[in-house]
C-alpha cells in the first residue's frame, strides 16, 4: 500500500523554527514529484513548496525565503525546514506525491505557531 507517514508538526513560537519530515512507501519515490501543501481553516489548500525528480523547487511567494523542501531519495522522504515561521502559517501541512495523473497524500499534520 501506499503510504506518506509526516512528522515533526507542532506548536512553535513566531519566529521559531520546524522541520517537517514525510516519508513515502509504496511508491516510486525517484520518479515522483514531492510537495508540501497547507490549509488553514476557512481557506483552499494550498501549495507550499515542491521538488521535482530533478531537484527544482518551488516555493509560495508568502514561505520564499523562509522555508526549504529537500528530498533524500534513499530515504523516500521528503522535508519542509520551516524558519522564521509566523502565526499566519498556522495550519495543516499535507504531503503530497505524484506522478502524471496520480498522486497520492499524506494524513496531514498540525502546525501551529504562537506566542
Amino acid at each position: 500500500q501506499v503510504q506518506l507517514v509526516e512528522s515533526g508538526g507542532g506548536l512553535v513560537q513566531p519566529g521559531g523554527s520546524l522541520r517537517l519530515s514525510c516519508a513515502s512507501s509504496g511508491i516510486t519515490f525517484s520518479i515522483n514529484t514531492m510537495g508540501w501543501y497547507r490549509q488553514a481553516p476557512g481557506k483552499e489548500r494550498e501549495s507550499v513548496a515542491t521538488i521535482s525528480e530533478a531537484g527544482t523547487t518551488n516555493y509560495a511567494a508568502s514561505v520564499k525565503g523562509r522555508f526549504t523542501i529537500s528530498r533524500d531519495n534513499a530515504k523516500n522522504t521528503v522535508y519542509l525546514q520551516m524558519n522564521s515561521l509566523k502565526p499566519e502559517d498556522t495550519a495543516v501541512y499535507y504531503c503530497n506525491a505524484r506522478r502524471a495523473w496520480v498522486a497520492y497524500w499524506g494524513q496531514g499534520t498540525q502546525v501551529t505557531v504562537s506566542s
